[in-house]
């Protein structure tokens, strides 16, 4: 497996000439981008196709409104300005400057040469302005946001033709939780190369910031199971503990079977935590979280169907702080405390599905409608789809993000590696311990296995 916190040597430049002659057909209009590293072109495609970003842009524009963060986030802005200060100088040395954004891709410090610094300003890469890609295309802030792992973006990569003569690399510190993306910590230089030791800088700014993230996290989860064990004897409702994300950290027996998870089992690394199968449930949890960040006293409660019943089942949903600080919630089934959570108007109608799967081919960008995919597997950070079109890099990064992407058409999670199309299902596989595998109507009749977790939610899916 690849580790996501390495960062390799950053050359200076590709071949511009072969990029440049791709990047003015892509923008014309054409799918063919011959010589393009797949990360570059399925970022083009974002820019071109989803966020609609100019490509004559001169400057980005300034961020929208500030963003709030928790203290943890903080820590991480801290120690990121820290290394950025700490090489500063060296990345002078070399016309270069090196940028500290939140998850947005504001600008939130940057420290370098000061020639450099004036040309930046320019094109608005200065404190305060936005630099993700849907404000400013392919560059080594935006992308790295919408990547897992370090991304190196040289010259005509850019989707903007006024950043051409700049070339960055940038990493971002994720939730080690959520994977959601905190900061990015990106190095640029103006018509030159990087610095031989930017490799490494990121690599280890990342590494420390994630370690703190790591050490919070199994703080947060100790202290969601001490909550969840000192309210169970109390309790004569279903309880669970959640972190703020929605994932579960402990669940009882008939919680776990309610939302589909282990019971009795929390997570012993921090970043495995488990996704219930209660779409809802999330939602109502994402909503407390947020009511008790303004109102520590605040509990809410809701209803919400669980699958094993044909009305839905009430719930209670109580704020848990560490060190005044919100960290998750207890969630009790059957119910009824606290302010009701507020319902949508009308009956609820599932999101829009999404008409195609974006993957690529070597240097093309392959538009999949979703019937054509089988399933998805993970190998590290990179999600590969067994397709009618054959094995494809799918633009997704990361098995999560392609999850919640399709959680509505049809696709579901089965095993940490694998999400299945559930019309794509030949034949369900029982083994002599009640596992499951299921063979893929793929042209291979490839089997695709089912973790114990996730038994009961194939079940309801298959209704088997």
């Amino acid at each position: 497996m690849r580790d996501v916190h390495r960062v390799d040597a950053l050359p200076g430049s590709p071949g511009s000439g072969t990029v440049l002659a791709a990047w003015k057909r892509f923008v014309q209009g054409e799918d063919q981008v011959p010589g393009v590293r797949p990360l570059v072109a399925i970022s083009w495609y974002r820019c071109r196709d989803q966020y609609r970003v100019d490509p004559h842009l001169t400057e980005v524009p300034m961020a929208v409104e500030e963003a709030g963060h928790s203290p943890e986030h903080d820590v991480v802005f801290a120690e990121l300005g820290f290394r950025a200060a700490s090489v500063a100088s060296e990345v002078a040395n070399v016309a270069g400057l090196v940028t500290v954004t939140d998850a947005t891709g504001r600008v939130l410090a940057e420290w370098g040469d000061q020639a450099t610094l004036s040309r930046a300003t320019e094109a608005n890469l200065a404190p305060w302005a936005c630099w993700s890609e849907c404000a400013a295309g392919t560059n080594g802030i935006g992308t790295a946001l919408e990547a897992h792992g370090p991304v190196l973006i040289r010259g005509p990569e850019h989707w903007c033709q006024a950043f051409h003569n700049w070339v960055c690399a940038g990493v971002s510190v994720r939730d080690v939780v959520t994977r959601a993306p905190i900061a990015v910590l990106n190095v640029s230089c103006w018509r030159g190369q990087l610095p031989a030791a930017a490799a490494s800088w990121l690599a280890n700014a990342v590494t420390r910031a994630q370690s703190r993230l790591t050490r919070r996290a199994r703080n947060s989860g100790a202290e969601l199971v001490a909550a969840f064990t000192q309210a169970r004897p109390r309790s004569r409702a279903a309880l669970a503990a959640l972190d703020t994300a929605g994932k579960v950290v402990i669940a009882d027996e008939t919680a776990s079977v309610l939302m589909g998870v282990p019971a009795f089992t929390p997570a012993v690394d921090p970043t495995l935590r488990w996704k219930p199968g209660l779409p809802e449930l999330i939602g109502a949890v994402r909503y407390a979280s947020r009511q008790a960040d303004r109102n520590p006293d605040w509990v809410g409660s809701t209803q919400i169907f669980t699958h094993l019943a044909d009305e839905p089942t009430s719930l209670s949903i109580r704020p848990v702080f560490l060190a005044g600080h919100l960290i998750g919630t207890l969630v009790s089934f059957g119910a009824a405390e606290g302010a009701q959570l507020p319902s949508a108007d009308g009956p609820a109608h599932p999101p829009a599905h999404p008409r195609r799967v974006v993957a690529t081919r070597g240097n093309r960008v392959v538009l999949l409608p979703l019937p054509e995919v089988s399933f998805a597997e993970s190998e590290g950070n990179d999600v590969w789809l067994s397709t009618d079109q054959g094995r494809l890099r799918a633009a997704s990064a990361g098995l999560d993000k392609f999850e919640g992407e399709l959680a509505d058409a049809g696709f579901l999670r089965v095993h940490r590696r694998y999400v299945v199309n559930l019309s794509r299902v030949r034949e369900i596989e029982r083994g002599g311990k009640g596992e499951l595998s299921l063979v893929m109507d793929d042209g291979t009749n490839r089997m695709v296995p089912v973790s114990r977790r996730n038994v009961p939610a194939v079940r309801r899916a298959l209704d088997i």
